[in-house]
């Protein structure tokens, strides 16, 4: 009856305890080991073993896919879980093991040593009487690697040290694994020492950095927990062992400076990754000195080194990211029996428990971004930028009380013809990649301008997956340093130095889409500022275009810009600022839509390539295609025109509709803000051939020639000057104050604009607005007879007084035989 009701107690144990397993992560990973051994038979668990080792391990799935624990390879083996036992002839672990008191259970578990020396030094007599205890046991081999001269004190001395030793190792009331609660303190049964228990996402399981390896297994008077090493007594903080540590006397100078090592004092559970004095001796001498003299740097460089969570080397089977009391990331890893730092071995000596914490030796100093120059933040994929930046020179420019931001191209960017450059030119380039301020990733927004070292300025585009500035757009991996930010950059930036206008000008690739360009009156478009894409054909895409082609294509203006405005879109999109294989959808200026993607790192335009992407100016951007493009919704109703562009289109199916025209398409979608100040109309009758003519001064009188019928759009930029004088007009004396007029228009001729000057009475004001409106705002002038186009200077001095007889005599010097403009210049100055 007895036998009966001990069995019914144990089912009722591990029942009560396989219902609370979900909220254990040691008990979850233990049930995923039961499903994975289900065809071994009932009761069985799967474990990996290290090979070449006797660990073993309840593994995590990643683990147990890798095949690997540690980076070494690990084999499978299959056991009785933990209280199971195995019966003759029978498939898997049918049995429950015996239940009995601690003394017998250490036997049961194969703690044979434990239980040997539980003899030894009279503490059978207790774990084997009433109570309810929880013994974490060391297995065998764990006494076999304890030091020798430990060992020898222990055993010869069994009534107090080994006594006191394996009182060290048991708690005074009955703890389960589910009960281990990670960060939790245990009072142990001698002098009241702490167990500091870690229990980890993985199911490993610590007492003071000891793994559980067998946990659980139930006794009468309590439960046996199996440990892989002996524990020794700990009561000194991770400060206390610091201060009294020869080999980290340099790691305490600069805790103490930073003020750090008060902190390593106080209650917690902190992991310190601690650089030996060896480790500071290998720095740059100029490194650790700069460090060391700037408290913010040191005070980084030692909190980077402290985790604010107890990580034990045990419970390491992999790679995970750890963040520091200094705010970054250090990755903590294991090669076989070595734990590693960001991927490197380093760790000399492990596991140095303290109450507060564990210790960890390492042969390197970790230094943080944060306690790094910006030069220095640059890593093996910018070495080329960083080289170079040291070697013309640019490097001392950065100094460490300064605030930059170098925009580091990586190494694939710099081509063999690039590193051939002269250096003063390899310097302009390099200074274009230092931004004079510090600028983080989070502040740089669409439209930004970033002025480099070198004076130039620098466009920011942001776009839904990439930041670019100019051409080249940002790869992950930005860094903040002691005194500035790093980004890195898929290729080398150029700055843009010319407008859309003057880089088609300047390309023979794009002479007959400038000629048409030019033909459509959309020149100013490409010349002022704004923000553009511009997709160009080259040549190449007119072919077989003859003149007659042209001229019909010229003569019907609604059609060249219908064609040429499909071309533009709004808004400087650059191709690498693109996600790739992802469709993007353009309005046009035309009003049709764009479809553009990149693949491969090739841009497609309407599913064309595009021969030359990003090509930067300062108003806009140009992507080279060597089609002509055409929206495909849009009909043809005219059949010479449709007989054109089927030469020139031959992608595409185009709609024809008879008799259907192409819309206007006005200027009014090109705006720019005119600032007038200081503006005096200069007002005079000449001879009825004069057509439109308005003066504008702005400190000197500025004059432009306008044929009839052209649009004319232009900038007239001017410090606001407010003055008051008298003007006589048609000889009386006005008084006038004129004062900055801030307007947007669109000036189109020959409609008569006028600029609207306040006076100092309302019948001045109308009297100037009446004499501006029977006057005109332009001038276009032709001599009799030979039809010539007056210059600017030909009409200031019009302006100034000089008669149309006296400029026709001035013209007439002009073209003898070798005058010059320089001669006619001065010969008509009053």
């Amino acid at each position: 009856m007895k036998i009966f009701f001990l069995f019914t107690f144990s089912i009722f144990l591990l029942s009560a305890f396989e219902q609370a397993a979900a909220s254990a992560h040691y008990d979850k990973i233990l049930t995923h080991s039961r499903i994975r051994a289900r065809d071994q038979g009932p009761n069985v668990c799967a474990l990996q073993q290290v090979m070449g080792t006797k660990k073993k391990y309840f593994s995590t799935c990643r683990n147990w896919y890798q095949g690997a624990i540690c980076g070494k390879k690990a084999t499978v083996l299959y056991e009785c879980c933990p209280g199971y036992m195995k019966m003759d002839g029978m498939r898997g672990c049918p049995a429950v093991a015996p239940i009995d008191h601690v003394y017998g259970t250490l036997g049961i578990v194969g703690a044979t040593s434990t239980q040997q020396y539980s003899d030894m030094s009279k503490l059978r007599e207790e774990i084997e009487g009433r109570g309810s205890f929880t013994f974490f046991a060391p297995s065998n081999e764990a006494w076999e690697q304890l030091s020798s001269e430990i060992h020898r004190n222990l055993v010869d001395n069994v009534n107090i040290e080994l006594y006191n030793a394996l009182h060290h190792h048991m708690v005074n009331k009955r703890v389960l694994t589910k009960d281990l609660k990670n960060g939790m303190t245990l009072v142990s049964m001698y002098n009241d020492q702490k167990l500091l228990i870690n229990h980890y996402p993985n199911g490993v399981v610590t007492v003071n950095c000891a793994r559980v390896i067998h946990g659980n297994q139930i006794a009468t008077n309590g439960v046996v927990h199996v440990i892989d090493r002996v524990l020794t007594a700990i009561g000194n903080t991770i400060q206390d062992f610091i201060e009294v540590e020869d080999d980290l006397s340099s790691l305490r100078a600069a805790a103490i400076t930073s003020d750090v090592l008060d902190i390593l004092g106080r209650p917690g559970h902190y992991t310190l990754f601690a650089p030996t004095n060896e480790a500071f001796e290998r720095l740059p001498r100029g490194v650790l000195e700069r460090i060391m003299g700037d408290k913010v740097a040191s005070e980084a460089l030692v909190k980077f080194h402290i985790l604010n969570t107890l990580q034990c080397s045990e419970a390491i089977t992999g790679g995970a990211v750890y963040e520091t009391l200094e705010g970054n990331t250090v990755e903590i890893g294991c090669d076989g029996e070595s734990l590693t730092v960001n991927g490197v071995k380093m760790v000399k000596r492990k596991d140095i428990v303290t109450s507060n914490g564990v210790i960890h030796l390492i042969d390197e100093v970790l230094i943080p971004d944060s306690a790094k120059q910006v030069i220095e933040l640059g890593g093996a994929q910018q070495s080329t930028f960083r080289e170079l930046v040291a070697q013309l020179g640019l490097a001392s420019s950065l100094r460490p009380e300064g605030q930059y931001t170098l925009l580091a191209p990586l190494n694939g960017a710099f081509s063999d013809d690039t590193l051939r450059m002269d250096q003063r030119l390899l310097k302009t380039i390099l200074q274009n990649h230092i931004i004079k301020v510090k600028v983080g990733l989070n502040e740089l927004y669409n439209g930004q301008e970033l002025e480099t070292i070198g004076g130039k300025l620098l466009r920011v585009f942001v776009y839904r997956t990439a930041v670019c500035i100019e051409n080249s757009c940002m790869v992950r991996g930005s860094k903040e340093g002691r005194n500035g930010f790093i980004h890195i950059f898929r290729q080398i930036i150029n700055p843009a130095e010319k407008t859309l206008h003057e880089m088609l000008r300047n390309d023979k690739r794009f002479s007959v889409f400038l000629s048409l360009v030019k033909a459509a009156d959309l020149d100013d478009v490409l010349s002022q500022p704004g923000e553009w894409t511009l997709f160009v054909p080259t040549n190449d895409a007119f072919k077989g275009l003859t003149d007659d082609d042209k001229d019909i294509l010229i003569r019907d203006k609604n059609a060249l810009r219908n064609i040429l405005l499909y071309h533009l879109t709004q808004g400087v999109f650059i191709g690498s600022g693109f996600e790739p294989g992802v469709t993007n959808i353009l309005k046009t200026i035309q009003g049709g839509k764009l479809y553009l993607k990149t693949v491969n790192d090739t841009l497609l335009v309407n599913e064309l390539k595009s021969r030359e992407s990003d090509l930067m100016a300062t108003n806009g951007v140009i992507h080279v295609i060597d089609k002509l493009l055409y929206p495909a919704d849009l009909p043809v109703g005219n059949d010479q025109l449709l007989t054109i562009l089927k030469k020139l289109i031959k992608y595409i199916q185009i709609k024809f509709v008879r008799d259907s025209t192409f819309k206007e398409i006005p200027l009014t979608f090109y705006k720019i803000n005119i600032i007038e100040s200081n503006v005096q109309p200069i007002i005079r009758k000449e001879d009825p051939s004069i057509t439109q003519l308005t003066k504008l001064i702005e400190g000197e009188p500025e004059f432009k020639i306008v044929r009839e019928g052209e649009t004319i759009t232009k900038v007239i930029h001017g410090e606001p000057i407010i003055k008051t004088y008298t003007k006589i007009i048609d000889g009386r004396p006005v008084e006038v104050t004129e004062k900055k007029v801030t307007e947007e228009r669109i000036i189109q001729g020959p409609e008569i604009k006028y600029t609207r000057i306040t006076a100092g009475g309302s019948d001045n004001e109308e009297k100037l607005k009446k004499l501006l409106e029977e006057e005109v705002t332009k001038v276009t002038k032709f001599i009799e007879g030979d039809g010539h186009l007056l210059e600017d200077e030909e009409i200031k001095r019009l302006l100034q007084g000089a008669h149309p007889e006296e400029e026709h005599r001035l013209y007439g010097k002009y073209n003898q035989p070798g005058g010059h403009k320089g001669e006619q210049q001065e010969g008509g100055q009053d």
